[in-house]
């Protein structure tokens, strides 16, 4: 009876009923989509598997998760600087040990070009993952044959010994083929070492630079190494040594960070510690000399792994490993020889274009932390207010980062420099707000010394530029640093030895 009365009330009533019939076919036609939609995001919500393993998928800060998963533009070209240093410091350090049970790093889908031995360049996309890591997060795909575990590089990359991940950080570069003046370019490793009772210290750096790899046009090389010591007695003033080599005289890898410059080297010992051994001679005139043999032994998860700044044909890298390390051994000049045992050190690693370069640099130990500081400013942009970082670790490894817009000088000291009285920071100040974390960092100089960088110019026959030098006294200091604040709900204080570099 219902089917007659529906089928009557269509004849008799057709464009009404096929109105209702639209009608009704479009709400259930929007209740399809919105279920199947629906259940889509709760597949996606639940299937972590989509992005990687786990329960917790950690990405760069800004990225669409959907539009990586449907491979948008937006998520072609994505990556996580300085991942493994994300992976071991952080995710998998000791600090979060109690929380987290495991982490896969992973990289899914990225795009490659893959050069054929004809010329051709194919696109590829390419995945790469630890092993061992997916296994733990039950992310490990469905084998249908062969064996599929880690090899020596997932292990490097994952838990590096001690030396492996000097040399990976350590390294050495060659310039860009986009530097324009390659003369310019340099790339050193940098030790200092301070005395218990913080009467002496010393600088010591193994450089090479110039054209590497561009002779000029009569095919001669250009480049070269160079030593330089600077020996430092509290209110004595410093003493300069240097020494210079021919390439032939100088080897150094981009594969490892061992250095050689004639008689004077760096390497990286079976254990992680760095041997330096450096001679040069008193830039004075004197005819005396200096003999460096250290040990330097850093800290275990006190480091800064590095970062890479380009602008146009300016370039400038730099990383830290050994930002809190021991050192054992001499100095000596002539006979007179300054032992160290167990001594506050530091060791960085610099490279880039530097001419018209300047900076503001300082590290230093605050009871249990120590801190890193610095800013680099290429020559167009002297006068720019870019942000500086402050780079706090301790015990368990990097702690927190700050970044101050500023950082302010009280410049009450006076040095002598050529003759010339030139006016020095006595105190300086950094401070930041980040959410709910706060920094004050506080330095007070105890000895400061000031060197003219035009010198060198005019030397090189570019008197003009030097002239330009808004900036041309390049100051290092030691003193004390003084840290106070808040990180992570927690107080942090201290206060220690260190040194800081700005330009007057």
């Amino acid at each position: 009876m219902i089917v007659l009365l529906a089928l009557r009330n269509v004849v008799h009533r057709p464009w009404r009923s096929a109105l209702l019939f639209l009608g009704y076919g479009l709400g259930v036609g929007v209740m399809v989509v919105l279920l199947a939609v629906g259940e889509a995001l709760m597949a996606q919500a639940s299937d972590e598997k989509l992005v990687g393993g786990g329960e917790v998928t950690v990405l760069p800060e800004g990225l669409d998760v959907e539009v990586m998963k449907t491979g948008g533009l937006g998520g072609l070209f994505f990556s996580i600087p300085n991942a493994r240093f994300v992976q071991g410091q952080l995710l998998a350090g000791p600090r979060l040990a109690a929380d987290v049970r495991a982490v896969a790093p992973q990289i899914d889908g990225k795009l490659l070009y893959l050069r054929l031995r004809d010329g051709r360049e194919l696109p590829v996309r390419a995945s790469g993952e630890v092993p061992s890591a997916s296994a733990a997060v039950g992310a490990a795909p469905d084998l249908d044959g062969g064996r599929w575990a880690d090899d020596a590089g997932d292990r490097r990359w994952a838990a590096p010994a001690q030396a492996e991940l000097r040399h990976a950080i350590d390294r050495f570069h060659l310039p860009p083929a986009n530097v324009a003046r390659p003369e310019s370019w340099a790339e050193w490793h940098y030790f200092n070492v301070l005395s218990p009772d913080r009467r002496t210290w010393a600088f010591v750096t193994l450089m090479v630079g110039g054209r590497i790899g561009l002779p000029d046009s009569a095919g001669v090389p250009r480049w070269g190494g160079q030593v330089l010591v600077t020996t430092h007695v509290q209110g004595g003033g410093a003493r300069r040594f240097s020494a210079r080599v021919g390439p032939r005289d100088v080897r150094f890898s981009t594969a490892d960070a061992d250095l050689r410059v004639g008689p004077s080297s760096v390497r990286v010992l079976d254990d992680g510690r760095y041997a330096v051994r450096a001679e040069a001679e008193a830039e004075d005139g004197s005819g005396a000399r200096v003999t460096v043999d250290l040990v330097v032994a850093p800290a275990p998860r006190a480091y800064f792994p590095g970062a890479t700044l380009e602008s146009g044909d300016f370039a400038s890298g730099y990383a830290v490993a050994g930002l809190r390390a021991d050192a054992t051994g001499t100095v000596c000049v002539g006979a007179a020889c300054e032992r160290y045992d167990g001594a506050q050190g530091y060791h960085d690693h610099n490279w880039g274009t530097w001419q018209g370069v300047t900076w503001e640099w300082g590290a230093a130990r605050a009871g249990a932390y120590t801190l890193l500081y610095g800013r680099v400013q290429p020559p167009d942009s002297l006068r720019a207010a870019t942000p500086l970082f402050v780079y706090l670790v301790d015990s368990l490894g990097f702690r927190a980062l700050f970044r101050p817009r500023t950082i302010r000088y009280e410049d009450a000291r006076t040095v002598t420099v050529g003759g010339r009285a030139v006016r020095v920071p006595a105190r300086g100040w950094l401070e930041d707000v980040r959410g709910r974390d706060t920094l004050r960092l506080e330095l007070l100089v105890e000895d400061a010394v000031a060197t003219d960088t035009r010198t060198g110019l005019v030397e090189r026959g570019e008197a003009e530029y030097a002239r330009l030098l808004a900036r041309p006294y390049f100051v290092q200091m030691k003193g004390t640093a003084r840290l106070s604040g808040r990180v992570g709900g927690a107080p942090v204080a201290g206060e220690g030895a260190g040194f800081f570099e700005t330009y007057r």
